[in-house]
């Protein structure tokens, strides 16, 4: 794992030039990161914690030098890696990135996707308010994009899904995706690269959610059309619906 100290002086390779050519591809295109300080949504994971690497790159070159606060949400059940404390805070430290710690009161008992979302986003964002914070990242990827598509699709009959920044009006704040652009099987590979891949989501929720449904939908439209994904991705952008956008 590099610090950001050594960032400069460690030769990227291919994959991370282009990862970082995505992530400043979505900045420069949706006005992300213009004010600071920045919040970023850490779980730990190998999306979050590249979106973070990444964002720390960036920074000052080119882009305005943010300030970053990762904020974390810690409890008995984690959307999320469910890794050690310790691997986030040493991870936050190689970063040169203050991290807030934050406590979900979710137990098995009162455990649903849906309650436990919006406990955890107005955690991340009253804490993300308080430290003064207009921007909070969150480490949606292209695949969560499209796999959001569906669901819309298929569940509301909407042809909407995740946009990559989106003001949260009720709190004054606004979402922001980085890793809009990029892919899940280039953030994998990555953070392999890197040495901060760890476990998917242990969720024992999740794991029997839509979301890991449409997944599958989605990988079983690949195998017949090769470039689902792209045509997609390109029909979202055009005529995607912007509900969200409005108050």
């Amino acid at each position: 794992m590099n610090s950001t100290k050594s960032i400069a002086k460690v030769a990227p390779t291919r994959l991370e030039k282009k990862l970082e050519s995505l992530v400043r591809k979505a900045l420069y295109a949706h006005k992300i990161g213009e004010s600071s300080p920045l919040a970023v949504a850490l779980s730990g994971g190998k999306d979050s914690l590249t979106m973070l690497y990444m964002l720390k790159k960036i920074a000052g070159r080119g882009f305005k030098d943010l300030k970053i606060y990762a904020i974390y949400v810690d409890g008995e059940f984690s959307c999320g890696p469910s890794i050690a404390k310790s691997h986030i805070q040493a991870f936050c430290k190689e970063m040169d990135t203050p991290l807030i710690t934050l406590e979900s009161t979710k137990t098995l008992s009162n455990l649903e996707c849906y309650s436990c979302s919006r406990e955890r986003r107005s955690l991340i964002f009253n804490k993300a308010k308080e430290l003064g914070c207009k921007e909070i990242a969150f480490g949606h990827h292209k695949d969560d994009t499209l796999e959001t598509l569906l669901l819309n699709l298929l569940h509301k009959g909407e042809f909407a899904s995740q946009l990559p920044k989106v003001p949260m009006h009720d709190y004054g704040i606004t979402i922001v995706r980085p890793l809009y652009y990029v892919l899940e099987k280039e953030i994998l590979e990555f953070a392999k690269q890197k040495g901060f891949f760890r476990l998917t989501c242990q969720c024992p929720v999740g794991a029997k959610s839509k979301r890991r449904d449409v997944k599958e939908i989605l990988k079983n439209l690949i195998e017949h059309f090769p470039n689902a994904k792209v045509n997609l991705f390109h029909a979202l952008k055009e005529y995607g619906s912007d509900k969200s956008l409005r108050k």
